[in-house]
């Protein structure tokens, strides 16, 4: 099996809506079923993104520069036959895909 990269990405011009607590509790139960049903694919659940820095020999020390978090919300790997099963694993997670956020998924080379 190889492994993927899955980065949650905040979308431009589209903005999330907060769910309400019950529409949470409900999140959280999916996300529990989602869990135990690609439990063998989840290699690691990763976390979101905090501060960080570009770093590289030459570059410009002003910006204005993006920052990586308001780009990427978080992370995740897991582990697939392929391209097609690793985006079938990501796209059902619960509050993964959803209005104002999307997943890439990058196949990670190993050597």
């Amino acid at each position: 099996m190889s492994k993927y990269l899955c980065l949650q990405r905040n979308l431009p011009g589209e903005d999330g809506v907060k769910p309400s607590p019950a529409q949470m509790q409900e999140m959280y139960a999916k996300f529990g079923a989602w869990q135990e049903k690609f439990k063998e694919n989840l290699v690691d659940m990763g976390g979101k993104l905090g501060e960080g820095r570009v770093v590289g020999a030459g570059l410009a020390a002003d910006g204005p520069f993006i920052e990586v978090k308001e780009l990427v919300g978080g992370y995740m790997i897991v582990s697939a036959d392929n391209l097609d099963q690793a985006i079938e694993v990501a796209s059902t997670c619960p509050g993964l895909v959803s209005p104002g956020s999307g997943v890439e998924v990058v196949e990670i080379h190993s050597s």
